[in-house]
């Protein structure tokens, strides 16, 4: 095989797109996919579907040297190709369980088009055995198909750096069964481990059960730092310093060690539920991932509880959120706390209204009912509470002053705890973060 490869990309969502502009980055050829018309037509036009800092230029980038481009047939994709990506959504069902049924598809039209020996990709977040069912999907398709070998190659992408992560990866991993396919999955990722990338190879069922096992492992951590700030809350302490001198153990270590509103985004809440179907499937009860969700879940509703009890009634007060993402650094609000946090409070008769730099035009598709603001300060205006739902920066460097004179009550509720709770305190705010029970503040409603 000659370096660079021909690479196909069947999906440009999150995932897809950062592969397309990564691997073209590299050094490969590659086209990426999608059945999505306007996404791809978007795309050819130099613009992006979605959010992610430095994605549109690195795009625009490759596209202008002529390792990327686009399109809507599949076939336009695969044909030739060395190396083909499946990077489709595999949402769950009703039952938790992953639907494989864009994973199916892809499977089925890339050996359709195959012409060539290829390396078929499993790139999306699969269940464990997903490669034996898509091995009989290319069997069905093309049995004269020349050699199709399958191989896992999770992502391990943070959304807001998925850029860095994919450019300068901690580790890749390489699931395969023959000599062959590890053989081109090592060429394609050869700039990448010239450079000292850590490179793991496995089997295909390793990869596959990896991926899921190091998602519910960090959710577990923040779920772990949840239950823990309902401890401090109770005892006096306060769950940021609990969270620092357990990070400042090695073995535990301060990442994902974040008391607040819970995890959300497509990813963790998803396969953690797949996670745990297919712990069933394969006879196994494990109980710690519902206790996860459990407590993921409990996180939102704590925030609430605390607003309602600030605020005494809910009915004809104006709630503000500073943010929408489920996360800094990105526009998704999939399964996003903050939303989830917003429902509660609309049912429970508050007006809400919120910014964020990225999030507003999803989230005014997503929650109708919803107030939006042009500014964090517009946001705040006439507000009897102010909770900070996703810490980006720029609300961290807010004129505070500005923010409780635009306020009808100074309460603040962090949730998640970035703000700094002694300078609030200081300007007269009441304060409220998650976990933090060593802080003194006032009650929020004035006196009779």
């Amino acid at each position: 095989m000659t370096y660079p490869l021909r690479v196909a990309v069947v999906g440009t969502g999150h995932v897809g797109l950062v592969t397309c502009a990564s691997m073209a980055a590299i050094g490969h050829t590659v086209v990426g996919m999608d059945n999505d018309e306007e996404k791809i037509a978007k795309l050819q036009a130099g613009g992006c579907p979605f959010y992610e800092p430095g994605l549109k230029e690195l795009l625009a980038e490759q596209t202008e040297v002529g390792r990327l481009s686009f399109t809507n047939h599949v076939a336009d994709a695969v044909r030739d190709a060395d190396v083909a990506f499946i990077c489709v959504g595999t949402p769950p069902r009703a039952s938790g369980e992953a639907s494989m049924v864009a994973v199916e598809k892809a499977g089925r039209d890339i050996a359709r088009a195959a012409t060539k020996e290829m390396v078929v990709v499993e790139k999306s977040t699969v269940p464990a055995g997903t490669a034996g069912r898509l091995a009989q999907v290319l069997n069905h398709e093309r049995p004269d198909r020349p050699n199709l070998e399958i191989a896992s190659n999770p992502e391990f992408l943070r959304e807001g750096n998925a850029v860095r992560d994919s450019l300068e990866p901690e580790r890749i991993l390489v699931g395969a069964h023959s000599q062959w396919a590890r053989e081109r999955m090592r060429e394609l990722y050869a700039p990448q481990i010239d450079k000292g990338h850590k490179y793991i190879e496995t089997d295909i069922a390793t990869a596959e059960l990896a991926k899921h096992a190091c998602n519910a492992f960090l959710a577990m951590k923040i779920s772990f730092a949840n239950a823990l700030a309902e401890m401090s809350e109770r005892s006096g302490a306060d769950v940021m310093h609990v969270a620092e001198v357990m990070g400042a153990d090695p073995r535990i270590g301060p990442a994902f060690l974040n008391a607040g509103l819970g995890y959300g985004g497509y990813c963790f809440p998803k396969d953690l539920q797949a996670f745990g179907r297919l712990a069933g499937k394969l006879g196994y009860d494990f109980p710690l991932l519902r206790e996860i969700e459990r407590i993921n879940t409990e996180a939102v509703a704590g925030v609430f509880a605390k607003v309602q009890e600030l605020l005494w009634n809910l009915e004809d007060k104006r709630v503000c959120l500073l943010g929408l993402a489920f996360k800094p650094g990105t526009d998704d609000i999939r399964f996003s706390p903050a939303l989830a946090l917003a429902d509660l409070l609309i049912q429970a008769g508050a007006e809400v209204i919120a910014y964020d730099p990225e999030a507003m035009h999803a989230a005014k598709a997503e929650a109708p009912k919803l107030q939006t603001a042009s500014d964090a300060y517009d946001a705040a205006e006439g507000a009897h509470c102010l909770v900070l739902c996703t810490e980006w920066d720029e609300f961290k460097a807010l004129d505070f002053v500005r923010i409780k004179n635009e306020m009808d009550y100074p309460v603040v509720v962090d949730g998640r705890n970035a703000l700094d709770a002694q300078s609030l305190l200081s300007l007269g705010f009441t304060y409220a973060g998650v976990g933090r029970g060593g802080l003194d503040s006032e009650a929020a409603m004035p006196d009779a």
